[in-house]
């Protein structure tokens, strides 16, 4: 089903462009929520119009919230939580917290659907993004800590964790890489004494040849 699109839409596309799709994402969502229309013949004739709209209103968003986005680039936003040995949390860090820490932040309200995260369940650093609009989507650090301990120390933990697999990544392709050289000599080995045995053959068929 091809729609025209009213309002720009999150990896759809921008007011007034014209994409395919989903039947039931159309009749479900975009148009109840005033996002699109069908791309009829009549409809069509508005596109220009439409498209231009969309772009004055974008451009003023985007100088409204500008700063907004750049004070929240790279901006970190730590949370406690309750967590095993193993650093999974006993439940999650949702986009709808994140969003209330955001806009407590920026003091602009930010929905948990602007929000570009799974739900956060394991200690240690996290990158999500947050939409603004269409063009401004910075990227904050989130960092969930275990319940009375610092963030740090959750950075520290993730940071050692991170060396222990390396370490242990770095150990197994020595391991692998000497298992390689021990194939590679018996492999030789096995050629030296399989030359060794053709040329005894050979010597003694000689020598049968000479006798005879």
């Amino acid at each position: 089903m091809k729609v025209l699109l009213l309002e720009d839409v999150y990896k759809l596309g921008r007011a007034g462009d014209v994409k395919r799709v989903a039947p039931g994402y159309a009749r479900n969502y975009l148009m109840p929520q005033g996002l699109a229309v069908l791309a009829t013949p009549g409809a069509m004739k508005h596109a220009d119009r439409i498209k231009k709209t969309g772009e004055v209103k974008r451009a003023k968003v985007n100088q409204e919230l500008g700063g907004v986005a750049e004070q929240l680039e790279g901006k970190r936003f730590t949370f406690a939580a309750k967590a095993s040995e193993t650093r999974r949390l006993y439940g999650s860090i949702n986009t709808q917290m994140i969003a209330e820490a955001v806009s407590k932040e920026i003091g602009v309200d930010v929905q948990a659907k602007q929000i570009e995260s799974q739900p956060l369940r394991m200690l240690g650093r996290h990158s999500v993004a947050v939409r603004l609009t269409v063009d401004l989507i910075p990227e904050i650090e989130i960092v969930v800590h275990r319940e009375g301990e610092t963030p740090e120390s959750a950075l520290e933990a993730e940071a050692m964790e991170a060396l222990m697999a390396e370490e242990e990544e770095a150990l197994a392709e020595i391991l692998e890489d000497e298992a390689e050289m021990e194939q590679e000599e018996a492999s030789d080995e096995d050629e030296q004494t399989a030359e060794v045995e053709f040329l005894d053959e050979s010597g003694e068929d000689a020598e049968e040849d000479e006798a005879a």
